[in-house]
């Protein structure tokens, strides 16, 4: 029996993946504790039975409570290492230490945003792997070989970081681990090139571990009304995902318009978690029945969450913001995708998802609903989507995903060679 710490960020998506992982380790009898800020949504998350070591955190804002919705670019990167990534790797790391030597792990699995749980196991001596919940960061590096001043910069951050709370003497930057690093997607996806030519340490290649997805039965108490569904209409999922409520107004109002013109052959379900629906209606003072009063009508479905795993197996067509978790789980499910990417990773994994041939990109602050409506027709009926879909979904599964993962982790803690899941 192996102990494993999983040091995530108080992000969903980042938690999600490892949730499969953490589950299946427990099955095969090893220990599993997590360190994070927000212990509650790990619990909501992984179960009530979870045992988590709370740090302490901070939050993605700016100076007004928000992160600014107009950031995009060098901004936006800039904003996100410096008031985010670096200050949560400072405020987690005497938690991390803590529950490191409270729990004694063989391995820490440290998310490839919570810097501290790899910084803190090189400087305690604990092998640590690297849970890769968007692969955005194996093509990184080579876009950053254009721009030399930001890779410089990001090089800085990082010294400064490790002088800090990490071995001032260590070299692994600690988005990849030197040990292990686990990549929650395929080539099929990604591109057989990632993770081969570009790394921030070099040699990335030869630890990275491709392990698709890691789907797991999630804890809800969502409800929904299944009996909705018309099984003689196609069906759309439009989804922000959890952290693009206050950019989402204009584009989610777009998409209601485009599939509601489409009523006869297509129904939908938008995902509102904010209400912004309402709230854009009132900013364009339409207070008729047809914009505020049709949330549950019977041909778009509004709600504030979704079972979405389970809804998934029923749609036909996806419409999100490119995020990783939400992409993947598409395809797990063979579901083609109209991707409007809005920030962060995003319009990484959206080239990923058009240059594979599973879906069509859409400008998300510009494109209106005729323009929607024909993506989505498109996805809907062009073939071609649709195999695309279907053959990343046969990569996902034959790529092991929670199983693999733990396997990996196993040989990592008895200091045996990881080799490729078959």
């Amino acid at each position: 029996m192996s102990g494993f710490l999983f040091v995530v960020p108080p992000l969903v998506g980042h938690i999600n993946p490892t949730v499969g992982v953490a589950a299946e380790l427990t099955a095969r009898g090893h220990r599993v504790a997590w360190a994070s800020a927000d212990p509650g949504l790990v619990r909501r998350l992984a179960g009530d039975e979870a045992v988590v070591f709370p740090c302490a955190g901070t939050v993605l804002t700016g100076e007004d409570g928000v992160r600014p919705p107009d950031l995009r670019g060098p901004e936006a990167l800039k904003f996100l290492w410096e008031r985010f990534l670096v200050p949560l790797a400072e405020a987690m790391a005497p938690g991390v230490r803590a529950a490191i030597g409270e729990f004694g792990p063989d391995v820490v699995v440290a998310d490839q945003q919570a810097f501290a749980g790899g910084l803190v196991a090189e400087r305690l001596r604990v092998p640590w792997a690297t849970s890769s919940t968007t692969s955005a960061e194996f093509t990184f590096a080579d876009a950053l070989a254009g721009m030399p001043k930001v890779a410089d910069w990001l090089d800085t951050l990082l010294h400064d970081l490790r002088g800090r709370i990490g071995d001032p003497s260590g070299t692994a930057d600690p988005r990849f681990s030197p040990h292990l690093v686990l990549a929650f997607s395929t080539p099929e996806l990604v591109g057989s090139g990632a993770g081969e030519a570009g790394e921030a340490g070099a040699g990335a290649g030869d630890r990275i571990r491709w392990v698709g997805p890691s789907m797991a039965t999630r804890p809800t108490s969502v409800d929904f009304p299944w009996t909705w569904l018309d099984p003689a209409r196609a069906t759309v999922l439009v989804t922000l995902g959890t952290a693009n409520t206050d950019v989402g107004a204009r584009f989610l109002a777009e998409c209601r318009d485009a599939l509601r013109s489409r009523a006869d052959r297509v129904q939908a379900v938008i995902v509102d978690p904010a209400n912004v629906l309402d709230a854009h209606a009132d900013l364009d003072d339409k207070d008729d029945k047809d914009d505020k009063g049709d949330r549950d009508d019977k041909d778009v479905l509004i709600r504030s969450s979704v079972p979405q795993l389970p809804l998934l197996e029923r749609v036909d067509a996806v419409v999100c913001h490119a995020g990783h978790n939400t992409v993947c789980e598409a395809l797990w499910h063979g579901v083609p995708l109209v991707v409007a990417p809005i920030r962060d990773d995003q319009p990484v994994v959206a080239g990923q998802v058009v240059d594979s041939g599973a879906g069509i990109r859409v400008r998300f602050g510009r494109v209106t609903a005729p323009k929607l409506g024909a993506a989505i027709d498109a996805v809907l009926h062009e073939p071609g989507y649709r195999a695309a879909a279907e053959r990343i979904r046969t990569a996902f599964r034959a790529a092991g995903g929670a199983r693999a993962a733990a396997t990996h982790l196993e040989e990592l803690a008895i200091g045996a060679p990881s080799k490729e899941a078959p």
